[in-house]
């Protein structure tokens, strides 16, 4: 596919590099002629002197064929300027806006507008490394009533079927980390020690979460062999 990056920092250029590698097409756009030295002088990609929200530098970088969209310059305005002219006037389908308030990403989110607030994100990363058996949000619907949490698995569901963790319609386990491999037949498996859950819970329910984490009803235990 054909992917527009707007800007030329860290991320738009990490991001630029990693998708010509994947086989994309890809234009870059950056108002500093001096943030392209940090492509490689082999990178195959486009490179366009302007600004992520002038049309006739859009037009440059191929926005009417494009894809997708990806704002990721170090302006919120900016940013969020151009993924709404990318949606309403070219139709690019998959846009994502790279914004530094939190709580501004939180409302764009809500309007529909994707977004990567990049210091919650960052807060977020830390936090599981730090503390991985705490609740944090990998990731949210943009109602913010559904959310991804990464849990690792408490000392008293090893040896229990993981799906019994779940409560239908508001926690379902989804997939689980074992040995670093990611598998999706979590609701069959047995828990075992060193396990990372990834569960989806509906808005109102991670304190359920922490109660059936912290060993659940007798009844869970497992009757019957499930796949290890």
């Amino acid at each position: 596919m054909h992917v527009v990056v707007v800007g030329c920092g860290r991320v738009g250029s990490g991001l630029a590099v990693s998708l010509t590698r994947e086989g994309h097409s890809v234009a870059i756009i950056d108002r500093n002629p001096r943030a392209f030295r940090r492509l490689p002088d082999e990178w195959p990609g486009q490179r366009v002197h302007g600004s992520g929200f002038d049309r006739d530098h859009l037009d440059q970088a191929g926005a009417r064929r494009a894809d997708a969209l990806a704002a990721v310059s170090s302006g919120d305005n900016s940013n969020i300027l151009t993924v709404r002219i990318a949606r309403e006037t070219y139709g690019i389908a998959h846009v994502v806006a790279r914004i530094y308030d939190p709580r501004r990403a939180e409302i764009y989110q809500r309007l529909g507008i994707p977004t990567v607030a990049t210091v919650t994100w960052t807060i977020d990363q830390v936090r599981r490394r730090l503390a991985p058996e705490s609740v944090a949000a990998e990731w949210a619907d943009a109602t913010g009533k559904l959310t991804l949490v990464e849990r690792a698995l408490p000392d008293a569901w090893a040896g229990r079927r993981l799906g019994d963790l779940g409560v239908t319609g508001r926690i379902t386990v989804l997939a689980v980390t074992r040995a670093g491999q990611p598998r999706l037949d979590a609701a069959e498996l047995i828990g075992q020690e060193g396990d990372l859950l990834h569960v989806a819970v509906m808005d109102g329910s991670l304190d359920e979460l922490d109660r059936r984490c912290g060993g659940g009803p007798a009844s869970n235990v497992p009757d019957a062999e499930a796949p290890r």
